[in-house]
């Protein structure tokens, strides 16, 4: 006699905005979607390829050193970053379940004004936590928590740059703890994925991604509770 069904269905995790919660959903995301994640990880990674080279390139001091750092910067923010927006959102598809491409990686550059939300949204981030970072450090660590969130505002509400800073910084109240440990969390794992013959850095940075998708997703679910 059999009690137990023999294809039950797994039960769902319930996410909550916690650190330790966002890496349980998260890895549960990750797997469920390990490959087209694992490909997204991969083209970012070579995306990243040149402007490693030209910084190791780069001639302190001379005419040439000062082309390639400016050319370096120019890549980095009209390039890099708008990717990196691209695969964030694209991450955060992949953890509220929601159909994504690979190709959606690319999503900031089918408009111009979102692609000129992005740039302008991570200069502006960028300013804030440098300015903090100047202030003794810990107020850089501490702007970077509350501005966490930016870059999944801009394309997941299409907020224009000042607007996804205030909103992000309005949101991370009361969980700034939490994705400040995210982002510790993800140092011993980046070290056990490097130890792991440099390969396995590519799951780590698939695992910390989903982890602060699913914490963005979480508060942004907790906001939607109070509203509603």
């Amino acid at each position: 006699m059999n009690n137990k069904k023999e294809n039950s269905v797994p039960p769902v995790r319930v996410l909550y905005a916690t650190a330790g919660s966002a890496y349980g959903f998260g890895w549960d995301r990750m797997k469920k979607f390990f490959l087209d994640l694992f490909l997204i990880t991969v083209i970012v990674g070579v995306v990243y390829i040149p402007l490693g080279m030209m910084t190791s390139l780069d001639g302190r001091g001379t005419v040439g050193g000062a082309i390639l750092s400016i050319f370096g910067f120019a890549y980095w923010l009209l390039l890099l970053d708008p990717i990196d927006y691209g695969s964030a959102f694209v991450f955060l598809k992949a953890v509220r379940g929601d159909k994504f491409e690979v190709k959606d990686i690319f999503l900031p550059f089918e408009n111009i004004e979102r692609y000129l939300n992005v740039v302008l949204a991570e200069i502006l981030k960028s300013a804030i936590i440098g300015i903090g970072i100047f202030l003794l450090v810990v107020p850089g660590i501490i702007f970077a928590c509350k501005l966490a969130f930016v870059k999944y505002l801009v394309l997941d509400r299409n907020m224009g740059p000042v607007d996804a800073v205030k909103e992000s910084w309005n949101m991370t109240k009361g969980y700034t703890v939490d994705i400040f440990l995210i982002g510790l969390i993800a140092i011993p794992l980046g070290i056990a994925g490097l130890i792991c013959l440099g390969v396995g850095i590519i799951p780590v940075i698939m695992w910390v991604r989903s982890a602060f998708a699913s914490m963005y997703y979480a508060v942004s679910k907790v906001e939607e509770e109070k509203a509603g």
